[in-house]
């Protein structure tokens, strides 16, 4: 085994020396992520250029038992892209395989580059007259391996459904250096096991994503965008039902957020301002679409809001009068994540559960924290609409003055949150993955034959263990 200087000398053959980050140079960026609650160490940072380069530097690591933490845009939420793994670590970057290679307007696809940022994607499909719906906050600056790998969700599932739904095709290298070329632009294809699948949502513990195929749809035309005021979860579910009966499949988005995650907001992320008022306990978006130029939108949407208003499901409504007004309620919805970092320490949760019990897990699970940690604020927000809810536990850092203090809250909502995903039969991750943060909850709300079934295909894959060690699956 060469020495880390070696091993440095070695990838500089592969990747060319300006494209290596070694320990002489300022690492912090790459083994930090980006709430900064985790903190790790890496022999080096690697940015190889094509697939080729990739495979040569994953067979290189593989031969000398170094670790491998693939890292895309690193704004995950659960410390999936931070090395944590004891010994040699080697943190690669894709950075700049940001090719777009085919774009067919024709077959509804655009074959990309591991490391192309999701908003250069939607450009381009925007270029061609075609819409590419995964939308999430850090679109400026993640990368589409990363939305792959952690199977992102975003603000379009309820329409477009997850990450997993929009790719047709994978390329990936796998951990010992052989590229997987699933590259086809198939929209039936039932020859044997769909290996894409695994690479998808395996937080790169399997292979690093190289290249994809995604699926693009008609452009939307015309949209709507709506604020709703209302008591509760359990009247945000029977307002969806209203606006399914009176828009059908034009309602592309619906999110829901409680007054506690707007009023973060509100006091720590300056440049947003709130564009409504603050006097009702939880607050709907909701957002149609059509891809009929000219298609009336306003009149089912009213149609659906004065029932809702009528039943009093809801208190009051916004229709958004002008595209800057619908883009400032949008400013507030993806602001949630910079709010809630600023708060202070904050303990995050992205839980998903049925429709029908989404009701009683946010009442049971804000009853009970306020029970456990009074002095925490219970910030909720999330995509209603498919299930997916985050409870957020805000926590000014100032009250926690005891050593261990902050440890033993952590796990104290961990587990009443753990204990809810299960009583409802949901689970822990809808779309931000498992990473670091995760882990050592998974066997409270999991099937133990899932699990063993995971770390089989795990060691089948990758025996050495050296693919993103320590994440997804416990020890």
């Amino acid at each position: 085994m060469s020495d880390a200087q070696g091993f440095i000398e070695l990838l500089a053959a592969i990747v060319g020396p300006r494209n290596v980050i070694g320990p002489s140079d300022d690492l912090a960026p790459y083994v930090t992520d980006w709430r900064e609650r985790y903190h790790g160490q890496a022999d080096a940072v690697v940015k190889p250029a094509n697939v080729s380069e990739v495979s040569q530097v994953v067979a290189l690591a593989h031969r000398e038992g170094v670790a491998i933490v693939p890292q895309g845009g690193n704004t995950g939420l659960c410390g999936g892209a931070t090395p944590t793994a004891p010994g040699r670590n080697l943190v690669i970057r894709l950075d700049r395989m940001r090719a777009i290679r085919a774009v067919s307007p024709l077959a509804n696809t655009i074959t990309v580059e591991a490391g192309c940022v999701l908003a250069d994607i939607q450009a381009a499909a925007e270029a061609a007259d075609r819409y590419f719906p995964l939308s999430l906050g850090a679109e400026g600056s993640c990368q589409i391996g990363g939305n792959i790998a952690t199977n992102a969700g975003g603000t379009a599932v309820l329409r477009y459904g997850p990450t997993r739904d929009l790719v047709l095709g994978i390329e990936a290298v796998l951990p010992d250096g052989r590229i997987f070329d699933g590259l086809r632009a198939l929209r039936k294809d039932n020859t044997g096991y769909d290996l894409k699948q695994l690479f998808i949502g395996a937080e790169g513990t399997l292979g690093i994503i190289t290249g994809a195929v995604l699926k693009l749809f008609a452009k939307p035309r015309v949209s709507l965008t709506a604020l709703a005021m209302l008591p509760g979860v359990e009247q945000a579910l029977e307002v969806m039902g209203l606006l399914r009966s009176h828009v059908g499949d034009r309602l592309g988005s619906l999110e829901i957020m409680n007054r506690s995650q707007i009023e973060a907001i509100r006091d720590h992320v300056p440049d947003t301002a709130i564009p409504f008022s603050l006097d009702t306990p939880w607050y709907l978006i909701i957002e149609l679409t059509d891809t009929l130029a000219g298609a009336d939108l306003a009149t089912p949407l009213e149609a659906a809001l004065g029932e809702a208003l009528e039943r009093e499901l809801i208190s009051d409504a916004l229709i958004a009068s002008s595209e800057a007004q619908a883009k400032a309620i949008w400013k507030v919805r993806h602001s949630v994540s910079e709010g809630n970092k600023r708060s202070g320490l904050v303990v995050s949760h992205d839980s998903a559960v049925p429709l029908d019990r989404q009701a009683a897990f946010a009442v049971n699970v804000e009853t009970r924290i306020r029970a456990a940690a009074p002095h925490a604020v219970v910030a909720m927000h999330g995509h209603i609409g498919d299930g997916n809810i985050h409870v957020c536990a805000l926590i000014d850092r100032a009250r926690l003055t005891e050593s261990g203090e902050a440890d033993r809250v952590v796990a104290l909502i961990n587990g009443i949150v753990d204990d809810e995903t299960r009583l409802q039969r949901g689970a822990i991750s809808a779309e931000h993955g498992i990473g670091q943060s995760n882990r050592g909850r998974l066997a409270r709300v999991t099937d133990p034959l899932e699990l063993d079934v995971m770390r089989a295909i795990k060691r089948v894959l990758d025996p050495a263990g050296l693919m993103n060690p320590g994440k997804v699956l416990m020890d």
